[in-house]
């Protein structure tokens, strides 16, 4: 008779941790789908915003979903953005410096992200560009100096 009552109360307390695990499982799981349907809404009014030109709000927009998303996909998504933001034609405050920056960040922290291969990409065209800056001051100073 008291093993029964034993058993019983065994069941019931292993029936209350299962429904506590579950139920902490289940509270993560809807925590992070709300955390990726944030991050997802701020990647996506970035690319409204650059579409009108506001680069500001762009970045900052990328920058509130790389934070919500810390080293973890879709973070490569927003770094990536903001390299390109910084090499925008339009963009008042474009940096080559900064979105090269940017994009070595990506290949280092997100080597197996799908945006890799254009981050090189972007970082080799970056860097011909910054090789040509410095072949122009060079000739720059050579005429000068021809000129004296």
């Amino acid at each position: 008779m008291g093993r029964k009552h034993i058993r019983k109360w065994k069941f019931i307390c292993l029936f209350i941790a299962c429904l506590i695990s579950f139920t902490l499982f289940a509270c993560n799981a809807l925590k992070e789908r709300v955390r990726e349907k944030d991050v997802s809404g701020h990647l996506l009014h970035a690319k409204e915003l650059l579409r009108q030109g506001n680069y500001e709000k762009a970045l900052e927009e990328n920058q509130k979903a790389l934070a919500l998303s810390g080293e973890n996909p879709p973070g490569d998504e927003a770094i990536f953005n903001m390299g390109l933001i910084y090499t925008h034609p339009k963009n008042h405050k474009k940096n080559f410096k900064k979105s090269l920056s940017f994009f070595q960040r990506l290949i280092k922290n997100y080597p197996q992200s799908p945006l890799t291969e254009q981050a090189r990409i972007w970082i080799g065209v970056l860097q011909m560009i910054e090789k040509s800056k410095e072949v122009d001051v060079e000739i720059e100073e050579m005429k000068k100096e021809m000129s004296r």
